[in-house]
């Protein structure tokens, strides 16, 4: 059934385009023929619109991965520097909230981890909604941020990292086998503001699969049973995107467009001072409207960067930004 309504508003769509290009098509010529300059801006402007709606629905053509239409976890995590990395990882968990928000996706934090001062060391955000693994996955890498900051009494300028993973919540049409032998379980009270037993009780839980070094955790849940469901789900979700990740390093070795995701190796600077500037360093596309960005407005990177992954070519960047 979900499959047959993402069909249905996709050629639903089409057929709308085709519909309004052809009636505003028609209005120019009649305002051409009666020098109706009035009308003849209506039906530009009507144009114009209905061309980036064309352009929205190519992009979301591209998204025909195996889950890309599934929901997403996204991770985050502080980088080296104290209070100023966990602050900017607070802010990009605020960005990709409003982005989803935005989008009409529903937003779920499973686990969150405070700093000592500001921000967060790590948090995991579920994001519920139709293609949002396809749309944030090549959001996983490092996001530096320069800008004066607000902890610094000299207000000198600092630069800061922190780390973005982006996985597919695993559904029943997928599998994705995990032996018991190869799991370390630890439990753990939560952490946060909390509620009544919240905090009492060993019900936050972590797992650690062995053979891959891979961490997940989940506390928020009020029994131990649930977190250790939930984080279980995350996990296969981790292992199906280490996967999909190997396979696409492999067939995409000689790719001149290939870009490693891992730690020390950034996707996109946002600076803030001395200059006002977003630039994603795979895609060269940029913003000098950080503000804007950071308050969830990144779908120009985010569909750059997913034409450029299918495509692997570099026009297709050039034509979308």
């Amino acid at each position: 059934m979900r499959e047959r309504t993402r069909l249905d508003e996709a050629i639903t769509a089409c057929r709308q385009i085709e519909t309004s290009l052809a009636e505003n098509a028609e209005m120019a010529e009649l305002a051409e023929a009666e020098d109706d300059d009035d009308l003849l801006d209506q039906a530009e402007q009507a144009l114009r619109e209905l061309a980036e709606q064309a352009h929205e629905r190519r992009i979301a053509a591209l998204l025909s991965g195996e889950a890309d239409g599934n929901d997403t976890y996204l991770e985050i995590h502080a980088g080296a520097g104290g209070t100023e990395s966990q602050d900017w990882a607070n802010m990009l968990l605020r960005m990709y909230t409003r982005w989803a928000e935005s989008h009409g996706y529903k937003t779920e934090l499973m686990e969150e981890i405070p700093g000592e001062e500001a921000g967060i060391k790590s948090a995991t955000l579920q994001i519920k909604g139709e293609n949002a693994f396809g749309w944030l996955k090549s959001e996983s890498g490092v996001h530096r941020l320069v800008r004066i900051s607000p902890f610094d009494s000299n207000a000198r300028r600092h630069t800061s990292f922190a780390s973005v993973g982006v996985y597919p919540v695993i559904d029943d049409t997928i599998e994705v086998e995990i032996n018991d032998k190869d799991l370390r379980i630890d439990t753990y009270r939560s952490s946060g503001a909390g509620g009544q037993h919240v905090n009492t009780t060993d019900s936050a839980v972590r797992i650690t699969h062995i053979p891959t070094g891979i961490v997940v955790q989940c506390q928020n849940e009020r029994s131990q049973h649930k977190n250790r469901a939930t984080a279980m789900k995350m996990l296969q979700s981790r292992l199906y995107e280490a996967e999909l990740r190997a396979r696409e390093e492999k067939a995409q070795a000689s790719a001149a467009a290939k870009t490693d995701i891992g730690w020390g190796h950034q996707i996109r600077s946002y600076v803030l001072q001395p200059y006002q500037m977003v630039k994603d360093l795979r895609t060269g596309v940029e913003s000098s409207q950080p503000d804007l960005v950071l308050n969830g407005g990144i779908d120009q990177f985010v569909a750059a960067a997913l034409a450029a992954k299918i495509d692997g070519r570099g026009e297709a960047v050039e034509d979308l930004a």
